[in-house]
């Protein structure tokens, strides 16, 4: 766990820098407790967070190989140089705030790229091409198509419906097995967890909201897209309805981005830790306890790998059902209506024949 070395800052007492002891707090030397406490907390911040190098790291060793990716940026505006350069905490391209526009490799994108492979390959693999075969032979075809059957008829079909269902199961699907790809590559050694960074599920999401407005102005037209953001309240309350039905339409992809990434992060900061508790308290005893506690977490993950796959696409397959069923209430609204003017209509024309 110690095998990258941080610096360790100066540590103050409770009273502060400007408290009774604060000069004594300002050049106390940090205890050899406190430096395995900031190497622990160090190597899991550097372990879960994005970079731009791959490391190869060797357990209990500070022998590491690590691999620099490429770095490029686009520059936004004329005069302006992206090269990488030097920021004090390593090479870096300017940001947005500087003209460029960082399309940087990261091991976060790695991870993406290796996933969307094996998203690709399962699908070369265990695809039933052979269609003289109702069923497909061997174990693994059979449950990627379990799978593949689960997010049709369970999730697409039964939030959407049975017409609309089956037009967006391709997202559906892609978005499940990448996910899940995703969720398990970090479970391997050497690699991340690319779901465990904001940006990426932030990305996921917005993929989820787009679709969801697709299909209800798809559903309901542009005018009844339009008109479903009033919430159907009198005119004079339009001011108040339409901020909080705009407002809502975001709330969505902010749950799916949030819950996400905080699940999958969350898993593999606690294993670190429990790890962690073994150069933190410095006696090899506590091994004993900290290693079957991480391992139990780390079955855990694995379960929690699939349960988070299947609640983003069940959370998106109830949004794009919302979506869809605007049309539906926009159709009975215009039949009620249809109804209401035909029953006045017929009711003027008893009341002329009566007279």
């Amino acid at each position: 766990m110690a095998g990258v070395a941080f610096a360790a800052a100066p540590v103050q007492d409770e009273h502060g820098a400007g408290g009774e002891h604060g000069g004594a707090a300002a050049g106390h030397e940090p205890t050899h407790l406190e430096k395995e406490e900031e190497d622990v907390a160090g190597y899991i911040l550097h372990h879960v967070s994005d970079s731009n190098e791959y490391e190869i790291e060797i357990p209990l060793s500070r022998d590491h190989s690590a691999i620099h990716l490429p770095q490029f940026g686009i520059p936004l505006r004329g005069g302006v140089s992206c090269a990488p350069r030097d920021t004090g905490h390593g090479m870096a391209v300017p940001g947005l705030s500087e003209g460029c526009l960082d399309l940087s490799i990261t091991k976060h994108t790695v991870m993406m790229w290796l996933a969307a492979l094996l998203l690709i390959g399962s699908l070369l693999l265990f695809s039933n091409r052979d269609k003289t075969k109702l069923v497909p032979r061997g174990t693994a075809a059979n449950l990627f198509e379990m799978l593949v059957l689960f997010v049709r008829d369970e999730l697409a079909i039964k939030n959407i419906g049975k017409e609309e269902g089956p037009r967006y199961t391709p997202y559906l699907l892609t978005a499940f097995f990448f996910i899940l790809f995703m969720n398990l590559l970090g479970l391997f050694p050497w690699m991340a967890t690319a779901t465990g960074n904001i940006a990426v599920t932030l990305g996921l999401a917005l993929c989820t909201f787009v679709i969801t407005q697709m299909a209800g102005i798809r559903a309901a037209g542009l005018g009844g897209y339009l008109a479903h953001l009033t919430g159907g309240v009198a005119p004079w309350l339009w001011p108040i309805m339409i901020p909080v039905e705009f407002l809502g339409l975001f709330t969505k992809p902010f749950a799916l981005t949030i819950r996400l990434f905080a699940n999958m992060l969350a898993g593999h900061i606690v294993i670190f830790f429990l790890l962690g508790l073994i150069f933190m308290l410095g006696h090899p005893a506590v091994a004993l306890v900290s290693v079957p506690f991480a391992m139990g977490i780390y079955l855990l993950e694995l379960f929690v790998a699939f349960v988070q796959a299947y609640v983003f696409t069940m959370l998106s397959a109830l949004f794009i059902g919302m979506g869809v069923a605007m049309g539906h209430h926009g159709h009975e609204h215009a039949d009620a209506h249809g109804k209401e003017t035909g029953h006045s209509h017929d009711h003027g024309k008893a009341h002329m024949l009566g007279s």
